[in-house]
């Protein structure tokens, strides 16, 4: 469906635009399909814009998560001509000569609640399973308030504590999409591996050992869709890589 809409041209004028948009209601008992919205899009700049536009002046029906806006939340992730993405950083198509009908589509492999919202459950779950919180074998002296670190040891963490939790790179992941209960995906063991290098955690060797296993960090086969699929420019299989080369 996605490649035949995908490779279909149409013309457009002023602005206009064709999207595809998933549609799914559980309640109506229509099975899921594509809708199609012409929409100007001259004060459009982001994809977010355009589901605003549709929203407010086409079909107050349709649903999807956003908050931020800027890229910090992670909410409107979804799927956007074949690409994981959020909606508030992807441009809409320029193309002047006309576009293909831009395509919509929630997280791939997910259950779908309603239209772009999935259904984020075992995501958290497994998130909660890495324990992500500091955890410490020594008490505060007299007087101290924090847990310091030097530069050195808090550049250790770049590249990790960017990341926005969105699961753009877990819904990416052939290995997470069939082993979605067990397998935590890229997304979790990038926040694993942060706790494991911060400094300041005291539980660096009990954490790395949660993760042996092979539908843990055996199913991670470093084919890097997660690291392509990155709104945030992060390398979640680099990290995933360190972990390997930790566990021996």
């Amino acid at each position: 469906m996605l490649s035949r809409v995908l490779g279909s041209k149409r013309l457009t004028s002023n602005g206009l635009r064709s999207f595809q948009v998933y549609r799914y209601n559980p309640q109506d008992g229509k099975s899921p399909h594509l809708q199609e919205y012409k929409v100007d899009t001259s004060n459009c700049v982001m994809m977010l814009d355009v589901l605003f536009e549709i929203k407010n002046k086409h079909d107050s029906s349709i649903t999807f998560r956003r908050s931020c806006r800027e890229g910090v939340c992670g909410s409107c992730a979804m799927n956007i001509n074949g690409k994981n993405c959020l909606a508030c950083l992807t441009k809409v198509d320029r193309d002047e000569d006309g576009i293909a009908s831009t395509v919509v589509l929630p997280l791939p492999h997910m259950f779908v609640i309603k239209d772009l919202v999935v259904d984020m459950t075992y995501f958290y779950q497994q998130y909660k399973s890495i324990e992500p919180w500091l955890k410490t074998k020594k008490q505060k002296e007299d007087g101290q308030k924090e847990f310091l670190q030097t530069k050195e040891e808090r550049a250790k963490l770049d590249g990790m504590w960017e990341c926005i939790l969105c699961a753009c790179c877990n819904t990416s992941c052939p290995s997470y999409w069939w082993n979605t209960p067990t397998f935590p995906g890229p997304a979790i063991l990038l926040q694993a591996y942060k706790m494991i290098a911060d400094s300041r955690d005291d539980f660096t060797k009990e954490r790395v050992e949660a993760l042996r296993g092979e539908m843990k960090i055996g199913r991670c086969h470093t084919i890097r869709n997660c690291s392509n699929a990155c709104p945030k420019g992060l390398n979640p299989a680099e990290k995933i890589l360190q972990i390997k080369g930790m566990l021996g």
